[in-house]
C-alpha cells in the first residue's frame, strides 16, 4: 500500500482511533500506556506508535510545533482512515486559577493561526466533537483530575513583541489559554468529517514569563509531567468509549 509522503504511513497502519501531540517524544511516553506498542515510522518531525487499549487499537503520532504540520498529520492521517482524533497536548493560560499540570478541555478556539485560514474564511468555528468532549469529561470526573472547560486560543508564534498585550486582550475575553494547533485540527477536521477534540497541559502560568515556563516543562519530571500522563489516559478513555 502506498505510504503518506509526510506520516510515512500506509491506511493498514492507521486505526481509526488516533492520539496526536507535537512533540515526537511524547508518542513515546503515550504509547507507554497501550497494550503492545510497536513503532510504525520515523520521518521528520511525525513519529507514530501504535498499541491495544481495552481491545481498541489506538494509533499515536506526532504532528510537530504549530497548524501547518498538525494539518498535514491531520490530511494524512484521514487518508489512511481515522476517525476519531484527539490532541494531547500543551498550553500556556490566559487566566488565573489554572495550576501547572491542570488539564484544559478545549470546548472550542480562536482561530488566530494561519493554517486553517489557507481553508475557510476566520467566521467558520473550530469547536469539538460532543462525544469525545463527553469522554474526556467523564474520564476526569471519574479520576477527581481538576480540569478546566471552555475556550482557547490558538496562534503563530509566542514570542512577539506585543505578547503581553496579546494575552491580556484574550484574557479579558476569559479565553482559558493558548496553544498553537487545536483550532487548526478542529477546523481541518470538521471540514474532513473527522471527529477532534483537544485535551491541554497546562505548562505555563498566567503572566509568567514564557521562556522560563517551556524550560520549566521540558526539566520537570513531576507535577507537568504527570498532567501529561493524566491527559493521555483521559484521552485513551474518549477514544476507547466511541461507537
Amino acid at each position: 500500500m502506498t505510504k503518506q509522503a509526510h506520516i510515512a504511513l500506509s491506511s493498514d497502519q492507521v486505526s481509526s482511533r488516533v492520539i496526536v501531540c507535537g512533540e515526537p517524544d511524547r508518542v513515546n511516553r503515550i504509547a507507554a500506556l497501550l497494550e503492545n506498542p510497536i513503532a510504525l515510522a520515523d520521518n521528520r518531525e511525525f513519529r507514530s506508535m501504535q498499541g491495544q487499549y481495552q481491545g481498541e487499537t489506538i494509533t499515536v503520532c506526532s504532528t510537530g510545533v504549530g497548524a501547518p504540520s498538525a494539518i498535514i498529520a491531520m490530511e494524512e492521517l484521514a487518508l489512511c482512515g481515522a476517525k476519531y482524533v484527539v490532541r494531547v497536548g500543551s498550553a500556556g493560560a490566559l487566566q488565573n486559577g489554572i495550576d501547572l499540570g491542570e488539564l484544559i478541555i478545549a470546548e472550542g478556539a480562536v482561530r488566530d493561526e494561519g493554517g486553517s485560514r489557507a481553508y475557510v474564511e476566520p467566521t467558520f468555528p473550530a469547536f469539538a466533537d460532543r462525544g469525545l468532549l463527553n469522554g474526556l469529561a467523564d474520564y476526569c470526573q471519574q479520576s477527581k483530575v481538576k480540569s478546566h472547560f471552555g475556550v482557547v486560543r490558538s496562534h503563530d508564534s509566542f514570542y512577539r513583541d506585543d505578547e503581553e498585550d496579546i494575552c491580556a486582550k484574550w484574557h479579558a475575553k476569559g479565553v482559558l489559554g493558548a496553544d498553537m494547533e487545536t483550532s487548526a485540527l478542529y477546523t481541518v477536521g470538521r471540514l474532513r468529517g473527522i471527529k477532534v477534540a483537544s485535551i491541554l497541559n497546562n505548562v505555563v502560568l498566567y503572566q509568567q514569563d514564557v521562556q522560563e515556563g517551556v524550560n520549566q516543562y521540558v526539566n520537570s519530571e513531576t507535577v507537568m509531567m504527570q498532567g501529561e500522563h493524566t491527559a493521555a489516559k483521559a484521552a485513551l478513555h474518549a477514544l476507547w468509549a466511541q461507537p
